[in-house]
């Protein structure tokens, strides 16, 4: 093996040691390293997001809370290197794939309180991501009529 000082690597590749590569993640692996993240300090205390169920389509996209668990994946570099914007609740949903019913029942203040544990959040999540993996009856007709391409319907 040979070795080489950092000055001469930087003359034959550019090096970003603070920016980790994009490696085009499905949305099945955004959405387990969400739940790595949360599970990482599961005693972690997260804000929730107030009222989602009664925003305007337009706030509701821009809707955010510091400390809360979209802000614990926008805090992380590889999610950002994919593509994670910011830490809205519209960014969220964009990036997860996830429907206004699924992210409203991880993060919403009205069905967790003003507080939720980074544990009880990574539960919420994981319970959606199961009906990813085994969508309701209505899904599995759907993509038998539709052809099979039907993806990713939410009941």
């Amino acid at each position: 093996m040979e070795h080489k000082t950092l000055d001469q690597l930087q003359r034959v590749a550019e090096l970003r040691p603070d920016r980790p590569q994009a490696c085009g993640m499905s949305n099945r692996q955004r959405l387990d390293r969400w739940l790595c993240l949360l599970e990482a300090n599961p005693i972690r205390l997260l804000n929730t997001l107030p009222g989602t169920e009664y925003q305007a389509p337009e706030s509701l996209d821009r809707l955010r809370c510091a400390n809360s668990a979209i802000s614990v994946a926008h805090d992380d570099p590889l999610l950002r290197a994919e593509g994670l914007e910011g830490d809205s609740y519209g960014e969220a949903r964009r990036f997860f794939g996830l429907s206004h019913g699924q992210l409203h029942g991880i993060t919403c203040y009205c069905l967790n309180g003003e507080k939720i544990s980074a544990g009880s959040t990574a539960w919420r999540l994981r319970t959606v991501m199961r009906d990813f993996d085994q969508p309701c009856l209505f899904a599995r007709v759907w993509r038998f009529i539709a052809g099979g391409r039907a993806r990713g319907v939410a009941c």
